[in-house]
């Protein structure tokens, strides 16, 4: 006990001063035992750094760390590729940085981000950076773009699949077959099974046309097949949930959020203006659900997209042969009623949008009209003469 040690006072000496120690404790905070603590820390505190030999320096450097950031001098030595994923914020950069070792701890980073305004510049992507790097130079390397790792492809709205597929294979190398067999499995890429469903009862064959959103990305050293359908496929997830896409189609339209997929890609293949996605959406929803005689879209892009699906070359509307343009063993037949079975190319947002709130009109018909792509629009058959007319003029037709 700490009252029971020798510190030099006689026994006199020790009641009187033990009887004011404990009046003054008493007056502190009315319990006994404050300055004892005191005592007994600092004690604990000799022990820990001068009684235990060599491993009171293990101990100073443990608690030296809770009062200063674990950080590398200079700007490290040897390669390590770090990968900073779409999304990450300061502390999941810090964290992988970690982990590769490149810093310290991941606080070192984060304090250095915060003291370079810059930071915010750091993109996704990947990063040759080098080992045990003080945090200040970390965060000066990733804005460095001569150690960024480019190798970025741009996929652009309205191609095909197939056509996809020959974008990527020329760009990574991967044999066309690959990205084929890939696709065959669209859920196991992660599209939702729900998606795979439609108010008109049609029956679907699950595809991945239509989810391989377009856009630039970087493809990830030693990249698969499987892995770039992967990422196409969660981009386009994430952007239609942020335009609520599914929920306001199936709310506002009544229909399900595949067959607006469809009609958004239809509207991507005929708009040659995107001032006309929503436009052409419209027509496509009044010819299949509303007064359209047929039921029918009457759209050649179907014809074209059969086609290419059986390796064809596609064709202007006007060089189709009337075989091609109702042909019985197509099941993307201009002539059928409805929607086709499948969306006929990857749409963009904007096109996806349009086919999501299309603006208000009972147009059935559109022609373009300018070399700029822009469409006229008609209620009946005989506006659409007139139209025609106007493109005939302006050598669009």
């Amino acid at each position: 006990m700490i009252d029971d040690l020798d510190l030099g006072f006689d026994e006199a000496e020790r009641g009187e001063k033990g009887r004011h120690r404990r009046s003054f404790v008493r007056k502190r905070n009315g319990k006994g035992g404050g300055r004892g603590k005191t005592v007994l820390a600092l004690l604990l505190a000799m022990v820990l750094l001068g009684g235990i030999g060599g491993g009171a320096f293990y101990g100073f450097d443990r608690i030296q760390n809770y009062f200063v950031t674990p950080d590398y001098d200079g700007g490290g030595s040897g390669e390590v590729q770090v990968e900073i994923k779409q999304g990450a914020l300061l502390a999941d950069m810090a964290d992988a940085l970690f982990t590769a070792g490149v810093v310290k701890s991941p606080k070192a980073f984060i304090e250095a981000a915060a003291d370079n305004s810059r930071s915010k510049n750091i993109q996704p992507g990947f990063y040759k950076l080098r080992k045990e790097m003080s945090g200040a130079h970390a965060v000066t390397a990733m804005l460095d773009l001569k150690n960024k790792i480019v190798n970025g492809i741009t996929i652009p709205e309205g191609r095909t699949a197939k056509n996809i597929y020959k974008l990527l294979s020329e760009k990574t190398k991967i044999p066309v077959k690959e990205f084929e067999t890939a696709a065959k499995d669209p859920i196991g890429l992660g599209v939702p099974d729900w998606w795979f469903s439609r108010s008109d009862k049609k029956k679907i064959t699950p595809t991945v046309e239509g989810f391989l959103y377009p856009d630039t990305y970087e493809i990830p050293p030693k990249a698969t097949a499987e892995g770039i359908l992967s990422l196409m496929v969660q981009n386009f997830l994430t952007v239609t949930g942020q335009m609520e896409f599914a929920d306001r189609v199936q709310s506002d339209r009544k229909i399900a959020p595949y067959e607006a997929l469809i009609v958004a890609s239809l509207a991507q293949a005929e708009a040659g203006n995107k001032d006309d996605l929503g436009k052409v959406a419209r027509v496509a929803y009044n010819r299949v659900y509303g007064e359209f005689d047929c039921g029918c879209l009457e759209m050649d892009v179907t014809v074209n997209y059969y086609l290419e699906s059986i390796g064809k070359p596609t064709k202007r509307s006007g060089d189709m042969t009337a075989a091609e343009l109702d042909d019985p063993k197509n099941p993307y037949n201009r002539k059928l009623r409805g929607l086709p079975p499948s969306p006929i190319n990857n749409p963009g947002k904007e096109a996806m949008a349009g086919a999501m709130s299309p603006p208000p009109g009972k147009w059935l018909f559109f022609v373009a009209i300018d070399k700029e792509g822009h469409s006229e629009f008609a209620e009946t058959f005989e506006q659409h003469e007139r139209n025609m007319e106007k493109a005939r003029e302006a050598g669009i037709i």
